[in-house]
């Protein structure tokens, strides 16, 4: 049987993919954003139209499918997405998954833990979710989110890496994770091949918040897929500037790793609760964090530099086709 990749309007064919950004969030809200709705009340008629003015953004320059990996606990919405797709005629991949310790819902598994039954849970929310979809909505998600503290995947974490493992064991369910400012890249990818997952259908995120090439080589040797993904946000979350990230960029493709890099921004179109107030020194610095700032500023950055066209088509269609059509391994 040909592998599907999970949609929120239902499942597509990996060829059927086309331009994809791997690493965009639609709504998203650190959680405790449910305690602020006094001031902070969900407007979910502003989030749709908000999505889908970014979404006919993208598809204006070509985009048809983005991968929205915004956590359980950090207002994952599926049946917004939905809506958002429907009207804009973007694909949109959704997860099922949980955000680092430091700044995801850590209380509530970190209290199934100390009772004991944390890792089946999680890995039963994984397989329910995978194989029944989320809720009562019957939206599957086309991934499982992962993530790790800077300089540790601390015990915390590991729970979900071990049932992520074994959930993609199960299915052939793509993992993405994300990486805190620059760190522990290489041991992400190192600890989900050990638990038995397949290096095709993993992307190690944020790699670009690193501008050691070493560093991403080292995470590349394992067979990984890495992103790029946070182009336009600067100086803010531990986070380099672009010129950093193209010249590692640019190394990394003239060290022959085109078949395994992706790009994206990391951009939110809505924050849930009320939206963050950016002090006026850093405004600058993400003037450009939007979800059609390659396109409009990197790209062309990097033709100049002897990028090719099949260089990004890989970067932008076959590498995620390829990422999604990973199928299961046999241990």
């Amino acid at each position: 049987m040909v592998k599907q990749v999970e949609t929120v309007t239902g499942p597509i064919a990996p060829e059927a993919m086309g331009k994809t950004l791997i690493h965009e969030h639609f709504i998203f809200g650190y959680p405790g954003f449910h305690g602020d709705v006094t001031l902070g009340p969900f407007n979910r008629e502003a989030a749709v139209e908000a999505g889908v003015q970014a979404a006919k953004k993208m598809v204006a320059h070509g985009v048809q499918t983005v991968v929205d990996p915004t956590p359980n606990e950090c207002g994952r919405d599926p049946e917004v997405l939905k809506e958002i797709s429907e009207e804009s005629g973007l694909q949109i991949i959704c997860a099922t998954g949980y955000y680092y310790e430091g700044e995801g819902a850590t209380p509530y598994f970190k209290f199934r833990a100390s009772l004991g039954t944390a890792e089946q849970e999680i890995g039963e929310m994984f397989s329910a979710e995978i194989k029944e979809g989320i809720g009562g909505t019957n939206i599957k998600p086309g991934i499982i989110k992962l993530a790790s503290s800077k300089d540790a995947i601390t015990d915390y974490e590991k729970m979900f890496f071990r049932a992520a493992a074994q959930a993609q064991r199960e299915t052939g369910i793509t993992l993405l994770t994300h990486t805190q400012e620059g760190t522990m890249g290489p041991e992400q990818a190192q600890l989900l091949l050990e638990l038995g997952a397949n290096p095709a259908g993993i992307v190690i995120g944020h790699m670009c918040g690193n501008t050691d090439p070493a560093y991403h080589k080292r995470t590349l040797e394992t067979g990984v897929n890495i992103a790029f993904d946070r182009f336009g946000l600067q100086g803010m979350v531990g986070a380099p500037f672009d010129h950093q990230r193209i010249t590692t960029l640019l190394e990394l493709l003239a060290s022959g790793y085109e078949d395994q890099i992706m790009l994206s921004h990391d951009s939110i179109s809505m924050w849930l609760g009320r939206p963050p107030v950016i002090p006026d020194a850093a405004l600058g610095a993400i003037a450009n964090w939007h979800p059609t700032h390659l396109f409009e500023t990197v790209i062309p950055e990097l033709q100049k530099a002897g990028v090719t066209d099949a260089q990004l088509d890989k970067m932008f269609m076959e590498n995620p086709k390829k990422l999604f059509a990973a199928e299961t391994v046999a241990v």
